[in-house]
């Protein structure tokens, strides 16, 4: 089904577990994006940033990701990732996105709150999720640059203040991890993460996904990680796959296969960080 972030975060929390959020640069990627999760039997967020929705088209993106869910019986949202424009994001809403995020996390604390909340309130009056950021998360996105000594983690009485003012119905929170990290893995603020969690009660979102270790999943979803985000390790993997296969291919066959193995690989790293976003050796209701 095609749903919203709302939805499948709260089937997250009580079932005490991770939605992965995957990043997805194309459109042959999604079928196997999607029919990973299928054969995992988890919802999946499929994310795209604001270049790659106006490249792809969002109404387009929205009418694939909706019907293959649909017809797979898939629990699938389609979420537009850091945005800071609101044409843009108004654009992902009135194309069919179920999801969007504002990133307002560079600017002072007071403008953030309001801007953000001009999103929700746009967005919740069409039954779109909204999330924020609140703290900067380092390394590099879509050609936005945090310097190390730039980072700003996420303080809690903060947190709780910023939720309470927009509505959002997630919040990233920058416990140090950074975007683009892919050859070397970071040591994320457990003990933030907890501090935050004690006092924020909505679903708490990961950046940086793939340069988190493995071993520390089960800690960060116990204690308020509902969305988690991959999209780096998709990327160098789909690449480093195509490359290898162009290199090798006569230049008069069928581009699928040469596209072909590269989904392949992706859908194999969702189904791994599937099965360890399921949380299956934790209790239920942390």
């Amino acid at each position: 089904m095609y749903t919203t972030l709302k939805e499948v975060t709260k089937t997250a929390t009580e079932l005490n577990f991770t939605v992965g959020a995957f990043n997805t640069h194309n459109l042959e990627m999604l079928p196997e994006m999607i029919e990973a999760a299928k054969e995992m039997g988890s919802p999946i967020i499929i994310q795209t940033s604001v270049d790659t929705a106006k490249y792809i088209g969002y109404s387009v993106l929205v009418s694939v990701v909706r019907t293959i869910a649909d017809n797979e019986m898939v629990d699938a949202v389609l979420h537009l990732d850091h945005a800071r424009d609101f044409d843009d994001i108004k654009a992902a809403i009135d194309s069919g996105y179920t999801s969007v995020m504002y990133d307002g996390s560079h600017l002072p604390f007071k403008e953030n709150i309001l801007k953000t909340k001009a999103v929700v309130e746009y967005a919740h009056k069409r039954g779109v999720s909204v999330e924020g950021e609140l703290g900067t998360i380092g390394g590099t996105e879509e050609g936005i640059h945090v310097e190390e000594n730039d980072k700003v983690y996420t303080k809690p009485a903060d947190a709780v203040e910023f939720v309470a003012a927009t509505g959002v119905d997630a919040l990233a929170i920058a416990i140090g991890t950074n975007h683009g990290q892919f050859k070397s893995k970071t040591e994320v603020n457990i003990p933030l993460l907890k501090e935050i969690h004690a006092v924020v009660h909505i679903p708490l979102v990961i950046h940086g996904g793939t340069g988190v270790k493995e071993e520390d999943y089960p800690e960060l979803i116990n204690h308020g990680i509902r969305k988690f985000n991959v999209g780096t390790e998709l990327l160098v993997n789909w690449t480093k796959t195509a490359q290898e296969s162009f290199a090798e291919t006569s230049i008069n066959q069928s581009l699928r296969h040469n596209v072909i193995p590269a989904n392949d690989v992706c859908k194999s790293i969702i189904k791994h960080k599937i099965g360890l976003f399921m949380n299956v050796d934790s209790p239920l209701n942390k």
